[in-house]
């Protein structure tokens, strides 16, 4: 089959070298042509200098897929796709994006009569070696169609359409949303073992262990056993915790369906807190212990190392 794949940043570039590999046809496109330039040296792909050079590349029915980032950069590109793809091509949405976004792209693209899919894309940098988990949202007979993609970049049982258009990027949420908890436990835990000093206990050989046959192992606790092999204090590392969007639009959707979700909701403020290097709760905490209690404060100019150890 052949597609167009708009954005080939580390998901893709690795999601189009896996197509390539396979025998497929891609005509890559990024704003960076330096991409574009390495996708066709490197791995045989077309190269297009333009959106409409990528779709006038294309046979009909066209297939376009999307790995730009969520939001206004998906929902700008998608516009511009409906004036120039025709009835019955293909537009997939395989970024992070807002389920609630998807269902207006599916409807937009629909009045054009272009078809829309939603596929949320798992697997990370590893993807292109292990494939990538595909969680798709739109009809049958579009799935049906693009089976072939989906097997080429998946593992074996790694793709299934969840459900209809939006169904496919709200499943990913979740799957984020899951993640973020995940990550929180596996982070606390290795804290804990780490303050036990009295045990001088090996993180790397710890989390090695646990994927022979524990209840808690995964490929996250491998990837946590690759970092402290590399680095066991994470000393080049700030503790500094970004997030996507996902898990804040879980949590929104847990209040608006009532679903109670402590874990998710508390491992999303946790990485909000791990943004701040001073945190004025702490200080309001801090003051009402010394007003109540007469607790003694640190105060601002003590050295960091003090803080550290209060």
């Amino acid at each position: 089959m052949e597609l167009g794949m708009i954005g080939l940043g580390r998901m893709g570039f690795n999601m189009s070298q896996r197509l390539l590999d396979d025998g497929h046809r891609v005509v890559g496109y990024d704003r960076a042509p330096s991409q574009v330039a390495a996708l066709q040296r490197e791995h045989g792909a077309g190269a297009a200098t333009s959106v409409e050079d990528l779709v006038r590349q294309l046979g009909a029915p066209r297939i376009v897929w999307l790995m730009i980032p969520a939001g206004d950069p998906t929902s700008q590109q998608i516009g511009v796709l409906a004036g120039v793809l025709a009835p019955g091509d293909i537009v997939i949405d395989g970024g992070n994006s807002n389920y609630q976004d998807s269902l207006h792209h599916a409807a937009l693209l629909k009045e054009h009569g272009i078809r829309f899919m939603d596929v949320g894309v798992s697997g990370g940098i590893w993807g292109l070696k292990e494939g990538f988990c595909l969680m798709a949202g739109g009809d049958r007979a579009t799935f049906d169609m693009l089976e072939p993609l989906f097997k080429t970049l998946a593992p074996p049982d790694g793709y299934r359409l969840v459900g209809p258009n939006g169904a496919g990027h709200f499943v990913k949420m979740v799957h984020n949303g899951i993640e973020y908890g995940m990550m929180e436990a596996y982070a606390e835990g290795f804290e804990l073992m780490r303050a036990k000093t009295a045990f001088d206990l090996d993180l790397h050989a710890i989390a090695d262990l646990w994927n022979h046959g524990g209840v808690v192992r995964s490929w996250l606790l491998e990837l946590a056993a690759n970092a402290f092999a590399s680095d066991p204090d994470l000393a080049e590392i700030k503790g500094y915790v970004a997030d996507s969007g996902e898990g804040r639009w879980t949590v929104q959707e847990t209040i608006d369906l009532a679903v109670p979700a402590p874990v998710i909701t508390i491992a999303l403020q946790m990485r909000f807190l791990s943004r701040q290097e001073d945190s004025f709760g702490a200080k309001v905490l801090a003051a009402l212990r010394n007003e109540f209690g007469g607790h003694a404060v640190l105060k601002a100019d003590t050295d960091a190392d003090a803080k550290a150890g209060a």
